[in-house]
């Protein structure tokens, strides 16, 4: 591989895409200035613990990619706390909120998403919060220790894996859902219906269908949630999760083409040669939406990196994310429609959700303490493998003679 006429890369992000992508740089063997444009004043590190250990654990500290050690060698030049301001693809110029501005040779933008609030006016509410960051972790961490009853305004992975979290602290748990089934973008109704059981085992009252949910304050403690014919009930805390807001100003500025996030092809190259784009942001060049998961971020933001250095590597992995609620790991596979078959595997301590297209091939799975299974299906999406419905579902039929 060449890295001829690259002397400085710009990266525009602290999260895992933007550290796994730099560690990818390094590793093959970029030895130019890599600078890293980050509004946190942290290294770079993980978000799936802020919804789990970050708020159960009392001594979690930041959940960070790299040791101490690792992250040295990266070499990084730091902008932080910084944002990027404006982005000149043609003068090759990135101009920051300091007024610096650094010239690039390839620029890649990690710019993640941001909580996505019905009302703006709610975050002004004494103990309305969301949960995107550190900061927002280790606020409601503090919060959860002191309050008796949660409502979580939104049923969504994140907002399921923060209700559990509470549950295990001992907080009693609201969960009101705009929509008219969990998760209802991702998945079937099937599984839908195994969350909400699930949940409601553990003592968590669900409300859906909350179209016209308000927020009001009571007193300088407590908030109301309002929604009519069914709730009107005072809560010490409430965390808002209903969704992101791809971080794309900084692209439609400069002119990038843009959709649900920034649009790159399979190598993460976006309508202007030398800027690339990974993670949440970048926009899937197959699915035509911003996968949002800890595989995606990890495994594309990868093989963009190898191709800002000239050795075009192309993603093509199935969308895969994981889920821990309580004591059970849940694990989603590829893409759901509603026009897909649900085969259902059920055994002692597990459940395993199959979808099927009309071929009788695997399109999508969910996988309720069955790693192994997922492991399988990710094998038989890659092989197009038809399967049989019956022995699928019968849990006598051995899974792993499909190998």
């Amino acid at each position: 591989m060449t890295n001829a006429g690259i002397e400085h890369i710009v990266v525009v992000g602290g999260g895992q895409a933007a550290g796994v992508a730099c560690q990818t740089l390094r590793a093959e063997g970029f030895q130019g200035t890599l600078s890293v444009v980050a509004n946190e004043p942290y290294d770079f590190y993980e978000r799936p613990p802020l919804s789990k250990a970050a708020l159960t654990d009392a001594d979690s500290s930041l959940p960070q990619i790299f040791s101490a050690e690792r992250q040295a060698n990266l070499d990084i030049s730091w902008h932080r706390p910084l944002t990027a301001k404006k982005l000149d693809p043609k003068a090759h110029e990135l101009t920051l909120s300091d007024g610096h501005v650094l010239h690039y040779d390839r620029l890649l933008l990690a710019t993640g998403s941001r909580a996505r609030v019905p009302d703006e006016q709610w975050l002004n509410l004494p103990g309305v919060v969301t949960l995107r960051n550190w900061e927002d972790a280790k606020k409601l961490r503090q919060r959860l220790h002191r309050t008796k009853r949660l409502a979580m305004i939104g049923g969504g992975w994140i907002g399921l894996e923060v209700a559990a979290s509470a549950c295990a602290l001992g907080v009693s748990v609201d969960v009101l859902e705009r929509q008219g089934r969990l998760c209802e973008r991702s998945i079937g109704p099937e599984v839908s219906d195994e969350l909400q059981a699930l949940h409601k085992q553990h003592g968590v009252s669900l409300t859906l269908n909350c179209k016209d949910l308000k927020l009001e304050t009571a007193g300088s403690q407590q908030v109301r949630v309002v929604v009519p014919n069914m709730v009107n009930a005072l809560f010490d805390t409430v965390v808002v999760s209903t969704g992101v807001l791809f971080n794309v100003e900084l692209a439609h500025q400069a002119g990038l083409k843009v959709g649900q996030g920034i649009i790159v092809d399979a190598f993460g190259q976006t309508s202007e040669p030398d800027i690339y784009a990974a993670g949440d942001v970048a926009q899937h060049p197959v699915l035509g939406v911003c996968p949002q998961s800890w595989s995606y971020a990890q495994y594309q933001s990868a093989c963009t990196a190898k191709s800002m250095l000239g050795a075009p590597t192309a993603y093509d992995e199935a969308p895969w994310l994981w889920s821990d609620q309580y004591d059970v790991n849940i694990q989603i596979l590829g893409t759901w429609n509603s026009q897909l078959q649900c085969v259902v595997r059920r055994e002692s301590k597990s459940v395993v959700f199959f979808y099927l297209d009309e071929k009788h091939r695997l399109a999508h799975m969910v996988a309720f303490n069955q790693p192994r299974a997922i492991k399988l299906g990710k094998r038989w999406l890659q092989n197009q493998r038809w399967l049989k419905p019956e022995e699928l579902s019968d849990p006598q039929f051995k899974l792993m003679s499909l190998k």
